[in-house]
């Protein structure tokens, strides 16, 4: 199993954001922090928002902030999240891809079946499990 860079960069945004749950984290000091492209995380941190695990405000004292504790943001919804769209295999896809043996294919349903279990097993930790420490001071 592979993880999109999308699915990998949001996971870093929430450990970061879950050793502070109660500070507002903006894109540009996360992007900073982690040596990677502002829009690109600004991009995920919506989708977030949409999902509504983190709460997006404008202005002077703005940023994202986790809308659930962290022990309550299960990793495994988060990475269904954030790999929504993105398929294990060509055939999970929404066409059911090119499959010259669907039908007769006994490969699929212990695909599906392993996927099930990376989720589940997952959604045993919480963002609380592994949030990163604070940076050291410069």
């Amino acid at each position: 199993m592979n993880l999109t860079s999308f699915t990998d960069y949001g996971l870093r945004m929430l450990m970061r954001m879950a050793s502070a749950p109660d500070r507002a984290f903006s894109t540009a000091d996360l992007a900073e922090e982690f040596k990677l492209s502002r829009n690109h995380l600004a991009k995920i941190m919506q989708r977030l928002a949409q999902a509504d695990i983190v709460e997006t405000r404008r202005g002077v004292n703005g940023g994202a902030v986790l809308r659930s504790s962290p022990a309550e943001i299960r990793l495994g919804d988060v990475v269904r999240l954030l790999e929504q769209g993105q398929s294990l295999v060509e055939c999970f896809g929404p066409d059911g891809g090119d499959c010259s043996i669907d039908g007769c294919c006994r490969l699929k349903s212990r695909l599906r079946q392993a996927e099930r279990q990376f989720i589940a097993d997952l959604n045993r930790s919480t963002l609380a499990d592994i949030a990163l420490s604070e940076p050291a001071a410069a």
